[in-house]
């Protein structure tokens, strides 16, 4: 991505500055007289449009991590409330959130990264781990609360998976990236007219703002779709409890 953006910076840089200075038409001679003070307009335009986007990739990747860390959580909540029931309950709901976390680390990050994951696959293992229990039957006040508290924590698991799916089908739009880069031709443009008699101010100057363009981008590119790159399933891993054997209530 790093050459991709560089490289299309520089030969973007090279061609304006071939076509403006080293073998300028009349059209372009006539154009350096292009005031300089229209460089700093420009390139606070140019500036906005990078802040504008850039906004909507660091919240995207806020949510996205918010989203992972709030079901990791709830899920762990859940694996030591089913302590208070043990034997067999404690045994599936423990295996049911394995197959769940499994699921969504090997099926679900791949279609995340590929935005094909949607609302309407429904998460089985959640579903059938909040459905066992409602049904459980607490023998004493302190299952009567893990019920409660499982349930809880089962719902914020479902909510924080929807809305990591959710913030998965969220991309910077091509229009957006098309704007980016047709105000940085136009700073390219307006630098090249502004030091048109100066071929190695143009140099400099143009070579300048193409590297910075070129972060720019590539700072938006490599956090754009946080489950492509950015966002993995880590902290779900880490709380997956171990199931020996078989995974209890699934089809593994």
């Amino acid at each position: 991505m790093a050459v991709v953006f560089f490289g299309c910076a520089y030969l973007s840089a090279a061609l304006i500055y071939a076509m403006v200075i080293e073998f300028p038409t009349s059209m372009w001679v006539r154009g350096r007289a292009f005031s300089a003070s229209m460089l700093s307009p420009l390139g606070t335009l140019f500036a906005l449009f990078v802040a504008f986007t850039a906004a909507q990739v660091w919240n995207d990747n806020d949510r996205a991590t918010g989203s992972v860390a709030q079901e990791a959580s709830a899920l762990r909540a859940v694996v030591i409330l089913a302590t208070a029931f043990p034997g067999e309950s404690q045994g599936r709901l423990e295996g049911l959130v394995h197959s769940h976390i499994e699921e969504a680390a090997t099926k679900e990050w791949p279609m995340m990264a590929r935005q094909t994951a949607t609302l309407q696959i429904v998460p089985q293992q959640l579903s059938e781990a909040l459905r066992l229990a409602l049904t459980l039957e607490p023998r004493s006040p302190g299952q009567g609360i893990a019920q409660r508290e499982m349930t809880v924590g089962l719902e914020s698991a479902l909510d924080a998976r929807r809305q990591r799916i959710l913030v998965s089908q969220s991309s910077v739009s091509v229009v957006k990236w098309a704007c980016l880069v047709i105000q940085a031709v136009c700073v390219l443009i307006a630098i090249a007219l502004a030091h048109g008699n100066k071929r190695a101010a143009a140099l400099v100057a143009m070579g300048l703002f193409a590297t910075g363009a070129a972060a720019c981008f590539l700072l938006i590119g490599a956090y754009d779709r946080p489950f492509v790159r950015s966002i993995r399933p880590d902290p779900l891993l880490q709380v997956m409890p171990e199931v020996p054997g078989p995974v209890p209530g699934s089809n593994h």
